[in-house]
Order: C-alpha cells, then structure tokens, then sequence
C-alpha cells in the first residue's frame, strides 16, 4: 500500500498493513487498530478508508484504496525505487489516543515529513 500526498507524489508505504517506511527505508510509524503511532510513541493521526488523516481530522496522504469523503485526489506520480529497509525503532510507550475529530474534507497543513516528525 503507497501512500500519496496532497501533490500525488508517494511519500511512504507499508507492505504488512502495520508498519510504514519512507522509500529511503527509514521505518516511520506503525498502525495500531485505526491510530497512526510514530516509533516515539506519539499518536500522529488516524486511518480510515485508505486515508490517513492528522489529529483535526484533515488528510495527510490517501491510498490507492482511499473511499468515502475526502478532498480531490491529484494524479499520483510513479513510485520511487524502495531502498533497503532499515531497521526498526524500538517503539515507546504510546501516548493514549486523542479523541477523534469529525472527517475534513481539507488536506493538513502538514507535508508528509512534518506528519513523521510530530
């Protein structure tokens, strides 16, 4: 699954449906039930539906699979070459979810590497 930004271009991906990478390799974040985490234990956003949406609700990225209500999806550009993947973190303890704010149907003020580095 390769998740595209507001621009169309692939910023990231997941192969097992829990862990994301970036194409340079760097594992990013982790799924758990629908809660983004990133390896610091920070809960970065939500998933629902093929979108992943930050913690106001507004998208970050969609999936080839995105559904339901979201902004206008830009044509996707082609998927870089994936890089060895790196090791993973250790995860942290995980903060506790943040209650979920109602769906936007804007993009995030958030670029992709901004998303990760919450």
């Amino acid at each position: 699954m390769t998740f595209y930004d507001l621009n169309g271009k692939p910023i990231a991906y997941s192969e097992d449906e829990i862990h994301v990478y970036l194409f340079t390799g760097e594992a990013v974040a982790y799924f758990v039930e629908n809660a983004v985490y990133g390896f610091n234990g920070k809960h970065l956003g939500w998933f629902d539906k093929g979108w992943v949406r930050d913690l106001n609700g507004a998208c970050v990225f969609f999936s080839e699979n995105a559904s339901g209500s979201g902004p206008l999806k830009p044509l996707k550009e082609l998927r870089p070459l994936k890089s060895l993947k790196q090791l993973k973190p250790i995860k942290s303890i995980r903060e506790i979810k943040h209650l979920r704010a109602v769906n936007s149907l804007s993009w995030s003020p958030l670029s992709g590497t901004q998303f990760f580095a919450q």
